[in-house]
C-alpha cells in the first residue's frame, strides 16, 4: 500500500485517441463493448461527423463513446423538421466506429440535418449556408467533437476526418461552447481558442426543441457582440434549458459552429469541456462561467467519458481510506488509448474479511491466460480471490470460495502482506508479499507459489522464494519503509524474451533459457515500490532463485506489473504516486528492456491508490478492444456521497 507523499498532479487529457508503440500503431481508437448500449444516454455519444449535399446526400455518424449503440428505428429530418426513417450501413455503431447513410429527404443549399432517436429525442444537429455542404461539412480537430468546417478535399465517409480537413480552421471555428448549465440560470459560455477576436454580433443559438427558432446571442443577457482571443462570453438562454437538452451554436450564415447534448441532470450544475476549450464535455460539480473550467467531478457529459454504476450502502465497519502519496505525472505521458467510459465493477464493500473487515486493500490483479473469464485478485491482508463476472460485476467465484481464501507463508505461518500476483506458465498463482502483518516493521519480500486447485479455505505455498536480504534499505525498523517492497509481479515468458533478443545480464549474451534448467518457462519481474525498479528472477523448482538484475521504469514507484501479449510489452503500473500511469516496456535494439510509452488513466477515474491493473487476454477481443480492470486499495472513489465510495474495482477498455 502506498505511503510516500508527493505534490498532486492532473491526469493526461483524453483528447488523443491513438495507441502508439514502437512498431505498433493503432489510430482513431475508442473502446468497444460487446453489446449495444443499454444506457439511455448512450445516444448522446452519437454525433453527426460529416455530411454532403452533392454525393448522394451522404451522412456519417460517429460514436464517441466506449460502448456500442443501437440506432435501430432512428430518424432524420432536414429544414422541414419532418422526421423520416433512414437506412444506415449498420444498425449498431461500435465504439469509435462510423455508420453512413444516404438521406431519404434530399439535402440542398442552406439546409440542415437533425438526427432523432426512435422516441423523437434530438441527438445531434448541423446547419449550413449556401454551398456549405459541398463537397462536405465535416468536424475538424477531432472526430465527433471538432469544429464544423467546410472541407475542400475529398470526403472521408466511414473513416476519420483528419485527412479531409483544412490545414488550418477559420478563426470563427475556434469559438467553442465551453460550458452550459440548466439549473435555472440556463447559462451558456463560449470560449475563443484563436489568436484574434471573433465577431459574434450576428450569431445565434437554439436548443433541442425543433419548434424553437434560433435566438440572437446579442439579444440575450448579458448582450455580447465579440469574443477576444483567449477570452470568454457568457449569456443566459432565453429558450430555457432542461433535462435531455442541447445547445447548438450558429454563425451569421446559419452554419453550425458547435454543439453539446446532455441527458437527465447532465448540465446541473454544468457540463464543461475538459481540457478547457478543447476537450470532451463532462459533468462538473462546480460551474465556472466566464473563466477556465474547473474540470471537477465524475464525468457524465454528453460527449465525454462517464463513470457508470456503483452506489450502495456501506456495511458496518466498512470505512474507506482517503488516498495518500499523490505525485506528479511523468513528462510525456499520453492520454488513455482506450474507452472514455468506465464502469464500477464490484459490489459495495465486497472484500471484507476477518483480517480486514473494513473491505479495503484489494491490490494486485491478473487475468488467467488459460481462462480469461477468471480474474485473480490479492488483498493485502493475506487473502486471494478468484473472481468471475455476474451481471457485469466481478464477484468471488462461489465454486472456489465465496469469501476468498486465506494464504500463509511456507509452513502455514504468518499473515503475508500480499500485494501483487501473476499467473505462471504452469497455471499456478504467484503472490508477492512485502511484510508479515504479524510483524509489520520488518520487511519480508517474498514470492509465493500457490496451486489454485488445492482444496480448503487456507492455502500454503508449494514454493516460496525470499529476497528480503537484497533490500537492506527497507529494514530500518519502520513499518513505512518495510511497506515499500514488492508491490507487483508479472510472469514474462521465455519465448518473448528470446524472440525480442533480450541480453542476459549475467552472461552478456542473448538470453538462453537452457542455461537455467530449473526455472520453468519464464521469468518473474517484481516491482519495487521503493524506487520504481523491476527486479528479474528465475524461480527454480528446488526453492532457489536466480537474480537477473534490475530494470529502471522511469517511475518513482511501481504498484503492479503485467506482461501483455496483445501489445507485446511489459507494463509497470503506478497509482496516484505517479499520476495514475502505465509504462509499457520493450526490448530495444541493444537487447535491454527499456520504457517505450506511458499512458494515463481514463479521465473519469478517481485519483486514488489504484494499485492493481490487469488487461484481458487478446482472445477476448471484440471489434479491436478488450477489458481493462483497476483496483482501488482504499475503496475511496470520489469520496463520501459519491457512487464510487466503498468500491474497489473499475472496468474499462483497451485496444487489442
Amino acid at each position: 500500500m502506498t505511503t510516500s507523499s508527493h505534490s498532486r498532479a492532473g491526469v493526461a487529457s483524453v483528447c488523443a485517441a491513438a495507441l502508439t508503440l514502437s512498431g505498433l500503431v493503432a489510430t482513431g481508437l475508442l473502446a468497444a463493448q460487446p453489446a449495444a448500449a443499454a444506457d439511455p444516454a448512450g445516444y448522446q455519444n452519437i454525433r453527426i461527423n460529416e455530411v454532403t449535399s452533392s454525393n448522394n446526400d451522404t451522412v456519417e455518424l460517429y460514436n464517441t463513446g466506449s460502448t456500442a449503440v443501437s440506432i435501430s428505428g432512428w430518424k432524420m429530418s432536414d429544414d422541414a423538421f419532418s422526421p423520416q426513417a433512414f437506412s444506415p450501413s449498420s444498425t449498431t455503431i461500435p465504439a469509435g466506429g462510423f455508420v453512413t447513410f444516404n438521406s431519404p429527404k434530399g439535402l440542398g443549399d442552406s439546409d440542415k440535418l437533425v438526427i432523432y432517436t426512435s422516441d423523437g429525442t434530438v441527438v445531434d444537429r448541423v446547419e449550413w449556408a449556401t454551398g456549405g455542404a459541398k463537397p462536405a461539412m465535416a468536424r475538424c480537430g477531432g472526430d465527433g467533437t471538432g469544429a464544423w468546417v467546410t472541407t475542400t478535399t475529398a470526403t472521408t465517409f466511414g473513416a476519420a476526418n483528419a485527412s479531409g480537413c483544412p490545414s488550418s480552421t477559420p478563426a470563427a471555428s475556434r469559438v467553442r461552447i465551453n460550458e452550459v448549465t440548466s439549473n435555472g440560470a440556463d447559462t451558456v459560455e463560449l470560449y475563443n481558442g484563436g489568436t484574434s477576436a471573433v465577431s459574434i454580433a450576428s450569431w445565434k443559438y437554439v436548443d433541442a426543441d425543433t419548434t424553437h427558432t434560433p435566438v440572437p446571442i446579442s439579444s440575450s443577457s448579458p448582450s455580447a457582440t465579440s469574443i477576444p482571443a483567449g477570452g470568454y462570453v457568457t449569456f443566459d438562454s432565453t429558450l430555457g434549458l432542461g433535462d435531455n437538452d442541447a445547445v447548438f451554436l450558429l454563425d451569421g450564415n446559419g452554419t453550425t459552429v458547435d454543439s453539446v447534448t446532455w441527458a437527465t441532470d447532465g448540465a446541473k450544475p454544468s457540463d464543461e469541456r475538459c481540457a478547457n476549450g478543447t476537450g470532451w464535455f463532462r459533468t462538473s460539480t462546480t460551474a465556472t462561467p466566464g473563466s477556465a473550467n474547473s474540470c471537477s467531478g465524475t464525468g457524465g457529459g454528453g460527449q465525454t467519458g462517464r463513470l457508470l454504476g456503483g452506489g450502495g450502502a456501506l456495511t458496518s465497519g466498512c470505512a474507506p481510506e482517503a488516498p495518500s502519496g499523490t505525485g506528479s505525472t511523468p513528462a510525456g505521458t499520453l492520454a488513455w488509448p482506450g474507452g472514455l467510459d468506465v464502469t464500477i465493477a464490484d459490489n459495495v464493500c465486497a472484500f471484507t474479511t476477518s483480517t480486514g473487515p473494513e473491505g479495503r486493500d484489494l491490490s494486485g490483479l491478473a487475468f488467467d491466460p488459460a481462462n480469461p473469464s477468471v480474474l485473480w485478485a490479492a488483498k493485502n491482508k493475506n487473502w486471494l480471490y478468484k473472481l468471475v463476472k455476474s451481471n457485469g460485476k466481478w464477484i468471488p467465484d462461489p465454486s472456489w470460495s465465496a469469501t476468498g481464501k486465506q494464504i500463509r507463508f511456507a509452513g502455514g505461518t504468518g499473515q503475508p502482506d500480499s500485494e501483487g500476483l501473476t499467473v505462471g506458465g504452469n497455471g499456478h498463482v504467484y503472490v508477492t508479499s512485502e511484510r508479515d502483518n504479524t510483524n509489520n516493521t520488518a520487511p519480508k519480500d517474498t514470492i509465493m507459489e500457490f496451486d489454485p486447485a488445492a482444496t480448503g479455505s487456507t492455502l500454503t505455498p508449494i514454493h516460496q522464494w525470499d529476497m528480503t536480504s537484497q533490500f537492506p534499505q527497507l529494514d530500518t525498523g519502520s513499518k513505512d519503509d518495510a511497506n515499500l517492497g514488492f508491490e507487483g509481479v508479472g510472469y514474462v515468458p521465455d519465448t518473448w524474451l528470446t524472440a525480442n533478443g533480450w541480453t542476459d545480464p549475467l552472461t552478456g549474451a542473448p538470453y538462453n533459457p537452457a542455461n537455467y534448467p530449473l526455472h520453468g518457462a519464464g521469468l518473474y519481474f517484481a516491482g519495487l515500490e521503493w524506487d520504481g525498479t523491476l527486479h528479474v528472477y528465475g524461480l527454480n523448482s528446488d526453492g532457489s532463485f536466480t537474480t537477473f538484475g534490475t530494470i529502471a521504469t522511469g517511475k518513482a514507484s511501481v504498484m503492479d506489473v503485467t506482461f501483455d501479449a496483445g501489445t507485446q510489452r511489459i507494463i509497470a503500473t503506478c497509482d496516484n504516486t505517479c499520476g495514475e500511469t502505465h509504462t509499457l516496456l520493450k526490448v530495444n535494439a541493444a537487447g535491454a528492456i527499456v520504457p517505450d510509452v506511458t499512458y494515463g488513466n481514463p479521465a473519469v477515474m478517481p485519483v486514488d491508490n489504484l494499485e492493481g491493473f490487469a488487461l484481458a487476454p487478446a482472445s477476448t477481443c471484440l471489434n479491436g478492444f478488450r477489458e481493462a480492470v483497476w483496483s482501488d486499495d482504499g475503496i475511496y472513489g470520489f469520496g463520501s456521497g459519491t457512487s464510487s465510495y466503498g468500491h474497489s474495482l473499475y472496468s474499462g477498455t483497451f485496444p487489442c
